[in-house]
């Protein structure tokens, strides 16, 4: 009962920091961009120059900031070739700069956030679940040595005496249990991971990728347990301010080319429907070795939209250019409906990549995330 009482506060806390009022001449402001937004206590610390990254300290908790992720995504296969995405997501939001001057163990400025999804290709389903705590009494932590993260039994841990790492959750319909182990180290993404996500330097995130895992384990839907195997992708940021005020959220590409290759790109929208010249990416060669991309680099072409029957359009298929590396990729949802119903309600899939890298074709599998598209 008080675990409860404890997370129902933290939502209708997370909620109250997302209350804003939008412009009627403008597409209105999403609870996502609230939430991430540059009014922050101006004693949190910000992302505003390069810095060293270490790891494995750096996959652990960066509390002195507002917020930040662990965000999973992966394309898996059981036995006879049935196909699933999942996502396991964990985030943290500070409520305050500093913690509570306080010995007690009720006191806390941390909030925890998991969602999980699956996408059950063959069955055209789309499942979610969620939780959310405060992060004491054990509820909910983050710890670098050795790394874990989690909420309840919801975890992302490192694995003793291994590099890979475990990612466990279990509730009443959906589960998962999956080792993750490396193919290539962390790919800094921006200028030394440093992002920009706006002209004003205050919105920038320290951000990295792990973007090749090999995954083995078992996934659970209902009473069916399926042993499954694939690639995952990593994404760990963390910042004070990510969005600007006339941004409304952003389109995020998460691809694995079947070449080794793999492309991460990011299209931040403004509140009047362009993109914002900050958006970026960065493709990682199959050696590992990685290159930094402007908006200037890449095109990003809607080919179809799908309306969610909550309201809003998303858009359903994309065609990505980028010339300088002799890349065109059309990007397909594996289903259409694969939209969250969360704290804040977004769009977040599994999909299928074909094209072209001069002139050879080449397929892929990946993730797409869409924020701020719905603002209920």
């Amino acid at each position: 009962m008080i675990a409860s009482m404890l997370r129902v506060g933290t939502l209708l806390t997370l909620l109250g920091l997302a209350a804003v009022q939008a412009d009627e001449t403008m597409s209105p402001p999403s609870k996502l961009s609230a939430l991430l937004g540059s009014d922050a206590d101006e004693a949190f610390a910000r992302a505003l120059q390069p810095r060293i990254f270490s790891f494995p300290e750096d996959h652990g908790p960066h509390p002195e900031f507002r917020n930040e992720w662990w965000y999973v995504t992966g394309n898996l296969d059981d036995e006879d070739g049935r196909r699933f995405g999942f996502e396991l997501t964990i985030f943290r939001f500070a409520l305050a700069p500093t913690a509570p001057a306080s010995e007690s163990a009720w006191r806390t400025n941390q909030v925890y956030i998991a969602h999980l999804a699956v996408t059950d290709a063959e069955d055209e389903e789309f499942h979610v679940a969620q939780r959310y705590a405060r992060g004491a009494l054990g509820l909910a932590g983050a710890q670098a040595a050795p790394l874990r993260v989690w909420i309840d039994n919801w975890e992302l841990a490192a694995q003793r005496g291994s590099d890979a790492w475990r990612l466990r959750a279990d509730d009443d319909q959906l589960g998962l249990d999956l080792e993750l182990l490396p193919l290539k180290p962390p790919v800094l993404n921006g200028i030394d991971g440093l992002s920009r996500k706006s002209a004003n330097p205050n919105n920038a995130s320290y951000y990295y990728s792990m973007t090749r895992l090999q995954t083995d384990g078992r996934l659970r839907i209902g009473d069916n347990n399926y042993t499954v195997s694939g690639l995952s992708w990593l994404d760990r940021e963390w910042s004070t301010s990510a969005l600007s005020g006339d941004q409304v959220g952003w389109d995020w590409f998460a691809l694995q080319l079947d070449d080794g290759s793999e492309l991460m790109l990011y299209g931040l929208r403004l509140r009047d429907g362009r993109w914002d010249p900050a958006s970026a990416g960065t493709f990682i060669r199959a050696s590992g070795d990685a290159i930094h991309l402007t908006s200037d680099d890449f095109e990003i072409s809607v080919l179809d939209t799908w309306e969610s029957p909550a309201g809003g359009i998303y858009p359903s298929q994309w065609l990505l250019r980028i010339s300088q590396l002799g890349l065109e990729l059309t990007v397909t949802p594996v289903i259409s409906d694969q939209e969250l119903f969360t704290t804040v309600r977004y769009w977040e899939g599994a999909v299928d990549v074909r094209g072209r890298r001069d002139q050879q074709k080449m397929e892929g599998r990946g993730y797409v995330e869409l924020t701020g598209y719905a603002t209920d």
